[in-house]
């Protein structure tokens, strides 16, 4: 039998399927990526290219960041802290919000942002981020250092 626009299965079902598209491929996007560091390991020098930030002598918030995803793509969550805490820290946060999205996509729910709220989550991040990158650089934050 085929599927036409009238049926209202049908329908339903398209209609859930384009509303799940997008969660859908940021997480296969995100998966891929996570599958890539895993089978090609950002530990050997120059696997995954230069780091600018690191050539000028200093690390960015990001800095071990892929070391961490392969770490943790290993089990090795102690060695994932130390590649870059943040990053690591953030993974669960990250996943959280994706699977919301896809279920809330999924059951057909929208969620309004406040705009006042994401601005300030946003300047809380970058605060954090440039935070952690002055520290990760001093002398006494040098167990940051990936």
């Amino acid at each position: 039998m085929a599927l036409s626009r009238t049926d209202p299965t049908a329908a339903a079902t398209a209609g859930r399927w384009e509303r799940v598209a997008a969660p859908a491929l940021t997480i296969g996007g995100l998966a891929a990526a996570t599958l890539a560091l895993r089978l090609r390991d950002p530990h050997e020098p120059n696997s995954w290219g230069l780091c600018p930030s690191a050539a000028l002598g200093f690390w960015c918030p990001g800095c071990g960041g892929l070391r961490a995803v392969n770490d943790l793509t290993h089990g090795e969550v102690g060695a994932a802290l130390s590649s870059n805490l943040l990053v690591t820290l953030l993974i669960p946060v990250v996943a959280a919000g994706l699977l919301v999205w896809l279920v809330d996509r999924w059951q057909g729910r929208t969620r309004t942002l406040d705009a006042g709220r994401v601005a300030r989550l946003t300047v809380v991040g970058c605060v954090v981020a440039i935070a952690f990158a002055v520290v990760r650089n001093l002398s006494f934050g040098a167990w940051l250092a990936p």
